[in-house]
């Protein structure tokens, strides 16, 4: 189960990047009456409405998965409103029937909010993963829950992946870090 939402994760942030590829072109072309209830296209749509939710941040996590007409929710959120937002979006799409809404949203903790902020700055500010954080989403998603950080996302280089890990255990008052960031070009499918 972790592997699918790391491989949706990565799929929703490196598809601004690459573009819709050979599928998503062939299906503009078709635009078939059919083509609006396929999984592709309803993936599509979904990443599309979670990635523009305009409260969506570093310290979220939102990942999905498409099983005919029903649509999981997975991931973590700090505010509730989000986990409503994503999922009000997501049910308004045609041919989605039903939506399962699993998103997590992360106990309130003025701690764990300042274990976030320290954090951002402890990778962030790294020359060499200060690019990651170019642009309205960055690439390497910071989950913090009860002191324990899980670093979601992707990144260009197993150094880079290291690096992360390496400065988000810097980080005074933190008890674990998980890094689930997938390496561009490792991952077994891309969606």
């Amino acid at each position: 189960m972790m592997k699918l939402m790391r491989i949706v994760l990565l799929t929703m942030l490196i598809q601004p990047i690459l573009g819709p590829g050979p599928l998503g072109a062939q299906q503009g072309m078709n635009n078939q009456k059919g083509a609006r209830n396929s999984d592709e296209w309803i993936k599509k749509e979904v990443r599309h409405e979670l990635l523009t939710l305009p409260w969506y941040s570093v310290f979220d996590n939102l990942a999905y998965s498409v099983n005919g007409n029903e649509v999981t929710l997975l991931g973590q959120v700090v505010q509730p409103t989000l986990k409503s937002d994503a999922e009000n979006a997501v049910k308004h799409i045609e041919g989605v029937e039903k939506v399962n809404n699993q998103i997590e949203v992360l106990p309130t903790s003025p701690m764990d909010d300042q274990i976030r902020r320290a954090e951002y700055r402890a990778i962030y500010s790294q020359d060499l993963l200060s690019r990651y954080g170019v642009g309205n989403l960055q690439s390497i998603h910071i989950i913090v829950k009860n002191g324990h950080v899980t670093l979601e996302g992707f990144v260009d280089s197993q150094q880079d992946k290291d690096a992360a890990t390496l400065y988000a255990k810097s980080v005074p008052n933190v008890f674990s870090v998980d890094n689930h960031l997938i390496v561009n070009g490792q991952s077994n499918h891309r969606g």
